[in-house]
């Protein structure tokens, strides 16, 4: 079991503010330093009994009420949990379930929340429209912005899909943020709803994005890859989609909520029209087939022909620069082209005429 991410866990004291005792240390990071300590304690141990209280803190130079208090607060934080044993020993529990367990609630309550607004905001301009119709009722496309209110909005749509559930998901830096907000729809292949998924040839490569793909294909998703996906988005039952973005600083992810028919029903049929030209990804595949290589190298080598950087090249399909010159040298190599000009003509061509790359 994985401990570093407690360090990432701030227990939030009861009074309101933050408290320096004597030594100059900070009361919570003091708290928060005792807590990590008797955690990983109980993660080396595999479980502690209550009567194994005081040869803790004897163990770790703590008092009896240090370690109580501590073990109280992990409870609280659903890092520990009884194990059902006689004697109620306590087993410690993964941090980021135990972070779901907590989080989760309190997203759901935001996007309730948000959704109750919204209810009022749209009585409120259909009356007006009652009344005057030069007033138009809003709410077919609004905004949302940070973790917590999208990943309440994923979660409460993904809990109400049926039918289908479509995903573009394209790579960028932010990757682990997306990939943290697309796990809250995941659920939905559990109850054997329709799950396709397309995303960039790259996610062929990498170890981590493979193994995330793996695990998708055997919860029955389908997934299929292409060089360049447009901007991230889901769609849920053909009826409400979410669009990522970020926000103006680039800091916090944001995401435009639309349940006008017109605008589902253009990203349902763009996105129909990718999943064909796709290819298929299977569970066990490793690298880049003979076709996604062409695709990727037709790709590299047009975005070249139009005089795009290295690095810009990089950007629009999504991979390392070191990644994406790697492909340009293979691809230069095979077309026998002396120049970046040269290699995208070539391909122009070949692509125009129907002839493979390396002829």
């Amino acid at each position: 079991m994985s401990t570093d991410a407690l360090s990432r866990i701030s227990w939030t004291p009861s009074f309101g503010g933050r408290l320096v005792e004597d030594d100059g240390i900070d009361a919570q990071d003091r708290v928060n330093a005792q807590c990590i300590e008797v955690y990983h304690y109980i993660v080396r141990h595999g479980a502690i009994a209550p009567s194994g209280f005081d040869r803790v803190a004897v163990e770790l130079g703590r008092t009896g009420h240090e370690v109580v208090s501590t073990i109280m607060q992990l409870v609280e934080l659903r890092l520990l949990r009884t194990d059902g044993a006689v004697g109620g020993r306590l087993v410690p529990v993964d941090p980021q379930y135990a972070a779901t367990l907590l989080v989760s609630p309190i997203e759901r309550a935001i996007y309730q929340q948000r959704e109750l607004a919204d209810q009022l905001r749209e009585r409120i301009d259909s009356i007006a429209g009652a009344r005057d119709s030069a007033v138009v009722p809003g709410g077919s496309i609004d905004r949302l912005e940070g973790v917590a209110e999208l990943r309440g909005l994923l979660k409460q749509a993904a809990d109400v899909c049926r039918d289908e559930l479509v995903v573009l998901r394209p790579s960028h830096d932010d990757d682990e943020v997306l990939d943290r907000l697309l796990e809250a729809c995941h659920g939905v292949l559990d109850r054997g709803v329709s799950v396709r998924i397309i995303s960039p040839h790259r996610s062929r490569a990498g170890f981590a994005s493979r193994a995330k793909s793996r695990r998708l294909i055997d919860g029955g998703a389908a997934i299929r890859t292409i060089s360049q996906v447009p901007q991230a988005s889901v769609v849920f039952d053909r009826s409400l989609a979410v669009v990522f973005g970020t926000s103006a600083d680039g800091l916090l992810p944001t995401g435009h909520r639309v349940r006008d028919e017109n605008v589902v029903r253009y990203l349902i049929e763009m996105f129909d029209q990718l999943w064909e030209g796709a290819a298929p990804l299977a569970a066990d595949e490793t690298g880049y087939a003979d076709e996604v290589a062409d695709d990727l190298q037709r790709s590299i080598a047009l975005l070249m022909a139009q005089g795009l950087t290295d690095e810009a090249v990089a950007r629009r399909l999504g991979m390392s620069v070191r990644t994406c010159r790697r492909h340009i040298a293979a691809l230069l190599r095979s077309l026998g082209s002396v120049s970046r000009f040269q290699a995208g003509v070539q391909v122009a061509t070949r692509f125009a005429t129907g002839s493979p790359l390396g002829t």
